[in-house]
């Protein structure tokens, strides 16, 4: 009788693939998050993996598009725990399983648009900010939610050439956090999300361009006042707090009315709002476009 080594049984014979293939299914099950369903809000075709994890902007990181996937691996996205507190009446923090035990997982499908000219099509995994701002009852003074990420300059070596001021900050007004288009993000392609996409938890917010989208959240605060996101900040002649997507409105540098879908040859026209106005775009009715950016 032949008694194989474990190095020669091949991993097929230990797991049928199409079990492996739904391995994140059972370890959601663990912790009591069910892949709810499926959104789908554009029929565009999605951009393939490979792209969405090896082009991003991540300047923690660095300041080119391949630094995230390069210069990552030393972080650490376990253990994780967010700070939720102020203006609300259950401040608290929680590690990023006790956070997300109430709020199955929703496939959503959405455009995601970078300022420079450039777009993806991205299955993200997530559930609404909006069910888990409820859960710490913000008080009717906070009207705007701010969103702080990770400062750990020993894994992150964009940090430590101080092209931003870090740690980063975004924002969002109340509404804008409440909506149901706006996600905070766990995975993306129905797996975990990896450490150039902004693991263990981001923001997706897919009528504004992608530096809204704060990656590697610890810290989430209901204040009265608008934050000062980090690229109004640095840079406030280019970026602004909406950062709505309006192709009408040109930076000082260039135009923003076309953009190229990242795996395209050919430019195409960028869509108000990044083709959600029908869903968002009353929101802010009778305020200037040229100043939601």
């Amino acid at each position: 009788m032949l008694i194989k080594q474990p190095a020669d049984i091949p991993s097929s014979d230990i797991t049928p693939h199409s079990t492996y293939m739904r391995r994140r299914d059972f370890l959601a099950a663990l912790v009591t998050l069910p892949i709810a369903g499926k959104m789908v809000t554009t029929t565009d075709g999605q951009t393939t993996k490979d792209a969405v994890t090896s082009y991003t902007n991540y300047y923690e990181f660095g300041s080119s598009k391949g630094d995230a996937s390069r210069n990552g691996s030393a972080f650490k996205a376990s253990p994780w725990s967010v700070t939720i507190d102020g203006l609300c009446a259950k401040p608290g923090t929680l590690t990023l399983e006790d956070l997300l035990k109430p709020h199955p997982l929703e496939e959503r499908v959405y455009r995601h648009r970078c300022v420079e000219g450039w777009s993806m099509v991205i299955p993200w995994d997530g559930f609404p900010l909006a069910s888990l701002i409820k859960r710490f009852e913000p008080s009717a003074k906070a009207k705007f939610v701010e969103f702080t990420t990770v400062n750990r300059p020993e894994q992150m070596p964009g940090i430590r050439r101080r092209v931003l001021p870090f740690p980063y900050v975004e924002g969002l007004r109340m509404d804008e956090a409440m909506h149901p288009l706006t996600i905070l993000a766990t995975g993306l392609y129905g797996e975990s999300l990896l450490t150039q996409n902004g693991a263990p938890l981001r923001l997706v917010v897919p009528w504004k361009y992608g530096f809204k989208s704060a990656k590697a959240i610890v810290k989430i605060r209901f204040v009265e006042k608008q934050p000062l996101n980090t690229w109004q900040d640095a840079n406030a002649e280019y970026y602004g707090f909406y950062a709505n997507v309006n192709p009408d409105v040109p930076t000082p540098a260039y135009s923003q009315a076309t953009e190229r879908r990242i795996g395209d040859f050919f430019q195409r026209r960028t869509l108000p709002f990044n083709g959600y106005a029908d869903q968002v775009a009353s929101m802010y009715a009778g305020m200037d476009p040229k100043k939601l950016f």
